[in-house]
């Protein structure tokens, strides 16, 4: 039987960073990659960046470290992150290095699609038609149809034979001996 470990007057079970709620139990870094945008090796800069322990558990973090995290995860590069760590490296838009987080990170990719298939770039084509884009064989994989089950060979039913047709009367030889 597991055992009930008194839990600290300031201790909070979700912790609010980054307009994402994230379980105040689990350490840090872990618990920063539950924000849509930030993987595992840009959780770990960001402990590293703001000085908080990364084994630390979310729960236990003061208001002011809550801030400041939340201050790293939206202006990356306001605290000397590398270029290459953010996820909108030279937007095509403005052209400009920026990381961007949850709603706005999907609605930016469903963008980037729309914009592939109205130039008609390969791989907005391989979107439009639903097929792999990025290299995949077809063979073996991605045998569905969108809506429907995966396609196939087909046994046939089990059940009574089918009749035979009659034979037919052999085609008379025209002209050859």
């Amino acid at each position: 039987m597991a055992e009930n470990k008194p839990v600290a007057k300031d201790f909070r079970h979700i912790v609010r960073v980054a307009d994402t709620d994230l379980d105040g139990s689990k350490p840090v870094y872990h618990a920063l990659n539950k924000i849509k945008g930030v993987s595992f090796m840009f959780a770990n800069a960001i402990c590293t960046f703001s000085g908080i322990d990364r084994n630390k558990k979310a729960g236990t973090l003061n208001l002011d470290e809550v801030k400041k995290l939340t201050d790293i995860v939206k202006n990356p590069l306001k605290y000397g992150f590398p270029a290459w760590m953010l996820n909108r490296r030279k937007d095509y838009e403005s052209g400009d290095d920026r990381h961007i987080l949850s709603a706005d990170l999907r609605w930016q990719v469903e963008n980037d699609i729309k914009i592939m298939k109205k130039i008609r770039s390969y791989k907005g084509v391989r979107h439009m038609y639903g097929l792999p884009v990025r290299g995949q064989k077809t063979k073996n994989n991605f045998r569905k149809k969108k809506g429907k089950a995966s396609l196939g060979v087909q046994r046939k039913k089990k059940g009574a034979p089918a009749a035979k047709p009659a034979a037919a009367k052999p085609a008379a030889s025209k002209g050859k001996k």
